[in-house]
Order: C-alpha cells, then structure tokens, then sequence
C-alpha cells in the first residue's frame, strides 16, 4: 500500500440544488444604491439532474487503481438525499420570504405611481422613504440568504465528508490500492467499469449510517 490518494471535491452536493444555491455559491452580489425599482421575481429552481446508477460490476482483482463518482455517491446515497433535501427546503423558504419582500415593494412602488399626485407632501415624503428602506431591506436579505445557504452547504459537505471518506480510505486499503481517483475530478474520460467502487462506496455509507443501502454488487 503506497498510500491512499484522492482527489474530492464534496461541493458536488450542489448540484442536486436550484440555480439559486449555485448563485449563492460564488458570493453576494455587490450592494445597488437604493431606488424605488421593480424587483426580479424570485429564481425558480432547476429541475435535478438525472444521476445514473454506478455499474453493475465486481471488481478488478489485483488492480492497483480505482475511481469513485462523487456525484453518484452524493445523489444516491441516503445521507446525500438527505443533505440535498435540507438545502433545497432552505432555498425554497429563502425564496418565499423574498417573494413576499417583494410584493410588498412593488405594491408601495404601484401606490406611489397611481396616487402619488394625491397623497399630501407628508404621506408622499413617507411612501418614498419606505419604499427606499424597502429596497436597502431587500438587498440585505439576498444577501443574507446566500450567505445562509452557502453556510448550510458547507456544514453538510463537511459533515458527509466526514463519513464518506474514512469508509474510501478501508475500501483502499481492503483492495491494496496505490491511488482512488474521483472521477470527475481527475478528468477521467473513460474507466474499466470493474475498477468503479462507487456503489460499494454507496452500500457501505448507508449501512454506517443504518439506512436501507442502495443496490450493489457483491465482492
């Protein structure tokens, strides 16, 4: 055993979530000054990405190299599921509260266009000025929400990771590997199918957690 090299990136876990979570991902955006403007409806989430099932296939004996598919693992497995589910109920809630922000803007910006040639000088200076705070408010909520998200996606990565990679760590050395490979990682364009340990991966992530295993192959 020459030691046991991978190269993960759990990130992948985001990929199951809306466009909104990869947003996130890459920062808040820069703060606009604040004006009475209509506000973009809140983003819609992507449909998921279909995720195939790892092969079927035992495993090479005596071979020195295998890959992982950290999507796989990440989108077939009961804890990755779980994560998934977790950041998108977030995201989903984010979404709604910023919805709600902004009908509640656009309703003042709709009154101070139609009646604000008939509201005193008093209640017109007081509209505008909510309608600003309204926009400053909803600024820092996006930006606060990416934040939250960006913050839960990285504590369940860190969490999954935690349990994956000791369980990738035993399969090395179970196997006497010299090097595990994810896949997409190390820009594998194409593997012997019998050098895949993602669905054992898989098998034996669920089992340490004492949920249903996803089918795999016997070694």
């Amino acid at each position: 055993m020459k030691g046991f090299v991978t190269i993960a990136s759990l990130a992948i876990l985001l990929s199951a979530a809306p466009v909104f979570a990869q947003q996130a991902g890459r920062g808040a955006a820069p703060a606009q000054p604040a004006r009475p403007a209509q506000t973009a409806p809140a983003p819609v989430p992507a449909p998921a990405a279909v995720v195939p099932p790892p092969p079927n296939v035992p495993f090479i004996a005596g071979s020195k190299v295998a890959i992982v598919n950290l999507q796989q693992i990440a989108s077939l497995s009961s804890d990755g599921k779980t994560a998934t589910s977790k950041v998108n109920a977030l995201i989903q809630k984010k979404q709604q509260e910023g919805a709600a922000k902004g009908k509640a803007l656009q309703d003042n910006q709709a009154k101070l266009e139609q009646s604000g040639a008939l509201l005193s000088d008093s209640a017109r200076a007081a509209l505008e000025k909510e309608i600003e705070r309204q926009n400053v408010e909803g600024q820092r909520f996006q930006q606060d929400a990416q934040a939250e998200v960006t913050e839960l996606q990285t504590e369940l990565q860190n969490e999954f990771q935690k349990k994956l990679f000791p369980i990738l760590q035993q399969l090395a050395k179970e196997k006497d590997l010299h090097i595990m490979l994810s896949a997409a990682d190390a820009g594998v364009i194409w593997a012997e199918p019998g050098i895949d340990l993602t669905a054992e991966a898989i098998k034996r992530l669920d089992a340490s957690t004492g949920k249903p295993a996803a089918a795999a192959p016997k070694q």
